[in-house]
């Protein structure tokens, strides 16, 4: 049985603007194999979560990007949603916070659009990433390959990266991330 027991994972979101499956499935998993995800964002308060362009639930700011580091964390999730990712490489603290997951050598996971950000923090160069479908270019672009699978996890650089394309990919995305973060925590 994999168990993250002990073990803190950083979700990073904007403001608004997630999707709200891609925030709540990693979540959940990460809780159900006994983890502690941690909710962080650009401002204190609530986020307002979607469900494609709807409005969805809120939910609870645990600490700011401007009031954390990457070391406390095992790993990161960034879930996707068009304007999530967007809002995010715009805040300066966001996308520190995202490369220092890398320089520390910490699992990030991203989901659907959340590429974006990785392209913003200059971290795909090297890489074997998939996402949405319209990245592709940007993240070729930005140095990475592109593949076209329902998850990816490349190791090919300064720490593990898992990559999926939307939420019909969840279920793979969660497997990969709980295993990656238990794999980590043997020293792999």
């Amino acid at each position: 049985m994999v168990t993250l027991q002990g073990l803190t994972v950083a979700f990073l979101v904007a403001r608004q603007g997630a999707e709200q499956r891609e925030l709540t499935g990693p979540w959940q998993a990460v809780l159900e194999a006994g983890g502690t995800p941690r909710l962080i964002s650009t401002g204190p308060g609530r986020i307002q979560a979607f469900r494609h362009l709807d409005k969805a639930d809120t939910f609870a700011v645990d600490v700011t990007v401007a009031e954390t580091t990457a070391e406390p964390y095992a790993g990161l999730v960034l879930p996707g949603g068009v304007a999530n990712p967007d809002f995010l490489r715009l805040d300066r603290a966001a996308v520190d916070l995202v490369r220092d997951f890398f320089v520390r050598g910490k699992p990030v996971a991203a989901i659907c659009h959340a590429p974006w950000l990785l392209v913003e923090a200059d971290v795909v160069r090297g890489r074997t990433l998939t996402s949405w479908p319209s990245l592709r270019t940007d993240l070729i672009n930005a140095g990475a390959t592109w593949v076209d699978e329902e998850v990816r996890i490349c190791a090919d650089g300064p720490n593990t990266l898992i990559t999926s394309r939307r939420p019909a990919d969840l279920p793979l995305f969660e497997d990969a991330l709980v295993t990656v973060l238990a794999r980590e925590r043997r020293g792999r």
